[in-house]
């Protein structure tokens, strides 16, 4: 099975998404942070990822008789390639955009329903959830100079780890010629 197709269904895109930021999750773990997903829905699609390369097993435990098996994201394989994308016709192209703002949209949800428990709901600022859209006006050599920025930010900070104060924040980005 090619890539887009393992990422383009929204239980496996939203698994790829919980292991981001290197994080180690069992199924049971997995299970908790997507509990309005079947267990069993969870394991097949669980095992089609680690077949299929993009979740490796970094430790087994046995409990109970049967093995629990703590996963993380293969970053290289959960991701769809230049070549790859170049082949997708229009209508995969739309099927697996549409997965994205699924998958962006149900985010937001959740961070909404949590922020509604907290003392004063839900707060962008406080949470440091943003969104907005914004033009500029760039060559195809600024708009790779862009695209470079862009990348030396976000892998400036990859390598952060779990630790006190901090949470771990989902970045999407978007770029869309328009007319």
């Amino acid at each position: 099975m090619a890539t887009a197709d393992l990422l383009l269904h929204p239980v496996r895109l939203r698994v790829v998404q919980a292991l981001l930021g290197d994080r180690t999750l069992t199924t049971g773990e997995l299970h908790t942070e997507l509990p309005d997903v079947p267990a069993a829905t969870l394991y097949r699609h669980v095992a089609v990822l680690a077949d299929a390369g993009v979740l490796e097993v970094v430790a087994e435990r046995r409990v109970r008789g049967s093995t629990e098996r703590t996963y993380r994201l293969v970053v290289a394989a959960a991701s769809v390639g230049p070549a790859e994308a170049a082949a997708m016709s229009p209508d995969e192209h739309r099927r697996a955009f549409g997965t994205f703002v699924a998958a962006l949209l149900a985010d937001f949800d959740r961070w909404l329903g949590r922020a509604a428990e907290e003392p004063g709901g839900p707060d962008p600022a406080r949470d440091g959830v943003g969104y907005r859209m914004t033009g500029l006006w760039l060559d195809d050599d600024e708009f790779a100079g862009l695209l470079d920025d862009v990348r030396a930010v976000l892998r400036a900070r990859l390598d952060n780890a779990p630790g006190p104060g901090r949470r771990r924040r989902l970045v999407g980005t978007v770029f869309l010629p328009a007319d």
